[in-house]
């Protein structure tokens, strides 16, 4: 009895397959409109497979737990979504159940769509309907039984899953529950920002504390970021509409696809997320500070150091990253002022050392050269090490080496 009403429970109905709207039946705005949430919601990023077809599918996404891969949402009938109905694609996007009736891993960020507006939900589905159709079946995943059966994730949801709409709070501006809208719902920052509990959900409690994330680690965007100067508006919006900030440098790593996204949108709605974070990290409240923590960082960067780092830092960094005591270039990243060095895992200050930041992902046309191969383990450490010692007065970073043997394994074809 009990099994029969978890099954009752778990079940959801099949929805009837349709034949695919022609392109003509949407307005033209809505479409537009559609592609810009498309892009601040990163879904090609997730759903194209390195050389594949745009929402064709098949990006591996490595979990704890074995690796999923994305699903074909183009409106290819067969292997994509060109039989779903709008009430099914909303369906999916708000409660994680796809046309079938399976249930959706929570890889695909389900609880923070469930916020979207039906407007919004509309012009996606509006969006992808009129993508060109492509064949492509995803990869089987790899996780393991039971965690395989879809049926089982209803479960996870009755513990973990929570939907909710957006509701507005009247203590707060429109601006920033406007930046509140985009960033729990459609930007779902909190689904790489905050830790994880063992079945892979997010802990609620330390919302946007930070976490590990595809081999980097998302620093906290609360009031916990380690990082000098706190993240003000100006900060913020440089950084999601340009990628590049005076005070925090340059994005890098998985954020790039991020931020742009975000660019796509309006400049007041980059503004209103802006505001929101600005609002988390306590940014008011910490700006008179700004002046001598800038002045302090530039300070101990040009007192440098002696110990065995200080030649690998002389000739590999200091041409790029000297700042002079009249400020901050914002396309010469003050180390001392960015969170790689602060935070308690060195592995994005490693990540950049050994792999660089392209022309695409950092500041436009600047590119910061990989020495991966030109610096061994040993002085990859030594280079971390230093920075970390005279860049900041936090405790050193234990067992570096290994570290940096763990960071250079993730370099695309190591395996």
């Amino acid at each position: 009895m009990v099994a029969g009403a978890a099954l009752a429970l778990a079940w959801r109905p099949a929805l009837a397959p349709i034949a695919p709207p022609p392109a003509a039946s949407f307005a033209a705005p809505q479409i537009a409109r559609g592609a810009v949430l498309a892009s601040a919601g990163y879904c090609a990023t997730c759903h194209t497979a390195k050389g594949g077809q745009p929402y064709a599918g098949g990006y591996a996404m490595e979990t704890p737990f074995g690796v999923i891969h994305s699903t074909n949402i183009t409106p290819d009938v067969e292997t994509g979504i060109g039989a779903w109905s709008e009430a099914a694609f909303g369906r999916a996007m708000r409660e994680g159940v796809a046309r079938d009736g399976s249930h959706l891993f929570p890889a695909f960020p389900y609880e923070h769509f469930s916020r979207l507006s039906d407007d919004d939900i509309a012009a996606l589905y509006a969006y992808f309907m009129t993508r060109p159709p492509v064949q492509a079946e995803a990869p089987r995943n790899t996780l393991p039984f039971p965690l395989n059966v879809r049926l089982l994730q209803a479960g996870w949801k009755l513990l973990f899953f929570r939907p909710q709409r957006d509701e507005p709070r009247a203590d707060r501006s429109a601006e920033w529950n406007r930046g509140a809208y985009l960033a729990e719902g459609l930007a779902h920052c909190g689904a790489c920002h905050t830790p994880r509990n063992a079945l892979g959900a997010e802990r609620r409690a330390q919302a946007y504390a930070g976490a590990a994330i595809d081999h980097w680690i998302a620093p906290p965007l609360d009031a916990s970021n380690p990082s000098p100067v706190a993240w003000d508006v100006d900060e913020l919006v440089a950084y999601l509409s340009t990628g590049v900030t005076r005070y925090h440098g340059t994005v890098a790593g998985p954020m790039a696809a991020v931020t742009r996204g975000i660019a796509q949108l309006p400049p007041e709605d980059i503004r209103a997320i802006a505001v929101y974070f600005a609002d988390l990290d306590g940014a008011a409240a910490r700006a008179d500070a700004t002046p001598a923590a800038v002045a302090t960082a530039l300070a101990r960067s040009a007192a440098g150091g002696d110990d065995a780092g200080a030649p690998l830092y002389a000739a590999a960094c200091a041409s790029c990253h000297y700042n002079g005591a009249d400020g901050v270039n914002p396309l010469r990243p003050e180390l001392a002022l960015g969170s790689a060095v602060h935070l308690d895992d060195p592995t994005n200050l490693i990540q950049v050392i050994l792999f660089g930041i392209d022309a695409l992902d950092g500041a436009p046309g600047v590119v910061m050269p990989a020495f991966g191969r030109a610096l061994s383990d040993a002085d990859v450490a030594r280079l971390a090490a230093y920075l970390r010692a005279t860049r900041t007065d936090r405790a050193p970073w234990p067992d570096l080496d290994k570290k940096v043997a763990q960071v250079r394994a993730t370099a695309p074809g190591a395996e």
